[in-house]
């Protein structure tokens, strides 16, 4: 596995890991944020600030909290007090279609899978730099194909979702929420807790963003992905239904 080493590391609720924070290099910062997230769930004066390079792993519970708080982060849901900042930006003083291109710097999986069944995985791979940038579709098939091949696919599937295998759609889903260099990477339930043959890989891909400067947030609802000691982590967290919680390692 590559271990990127890494001394930085994120603030909850005020507190530092390290060292003061230099906000040249936050990715992503929630400042005393108070939200109802989706599905009755409520988050309270909760701080986080990401740095780049930061790769932090969040014990999420279950599969609405950890996309509830990935939609936060992510500027689709507006807290009820506080701020949330992505690249310097607060979410929520941004115009709408400034907000959507930014969302072109934040890459993810979901842990419902999240494709569109009429296109193809390719298309729907393409999809957000179609939609957010304006590179050559060229460029972006070079890099998707070598993402692909770094997660064992020969290629980009061409079919639609339902007809590729589930191990196949999860490396297509992990191809798309690379592509682009995204500045932020949310990885909810990446591995659907059974395709741990994707473990080393995706730690590889991973140690490639974070050397680009890219901040990774690991959202996991499984208890051996938790336990794992190996992961070249900057932190550990855990979501509950009231904070975000800083848990010793």
């Amino acid at each position: 596995m590559d271990a990127t080493a890494d001394r930085t590391g994120p603030t909850i609720n005020g507190a530092s890991d390290t060292m003061a924070v230099d906000r040249t290099r936050c990715v992503l910062e929630l400042d005393d944020v108070r939200a109802s997230l989706d599905s009755g769930i409520s988050l309270a004066s909760t701080s986080l600030l990401l740095e780049r390079g930061s790769f932090e792993l969040i014990d999420a519970g279950d599969y609405a909290r950890a996309a509830a708080f990935a939609d936060l982060c992510s500027g689709l849901i507006e807290p009820a007090s506080g701020t949330v900042r992505f690249l310097g930006h607060e979410w929520q003083a941004m115009p709408n279609d400034y907000a959507n291109a930014l969302r072109g710097r934040i890459g993810r999986t979901f842990a419902a899978e999240a494709w569109l069944p009429r296109l193809s995985l390719i298309d729907n791979i393409l999809l957000q730099q179609r939609h957010h940038t304006r590179r050559a579709e060229a460029d972006v098939l070079a890099e998707a194909s070598d993402l692909a091949r770094a997660f064992g696919l020969p290629g980009i599937p061409v079919s639609r979702p339902e007809d590729v295998a589930p191990i196949d759609r999860v490396r297509a889903s992990l191809v798309r929420a690379f592509v682009g260099n995204p500045a932020l990477v949310l990885l909810e339930h990446p591995l659907q807790g059974r395709f741990v043959d994707l473990l080393e890989p995706l730690v590889n891909v991973i140690g490639r963003a974070r050397r680009r400067g890219a901040a990774v947030l690991w959202l996991t609802l499984t208890p051996g992905t938790w336990a794992m000691r190996n992961l070249p982590i900057t932190g550990r967290l855990r979501l509950s239904d009231a904070r975000l919680a800083r848990i010793s390692t």
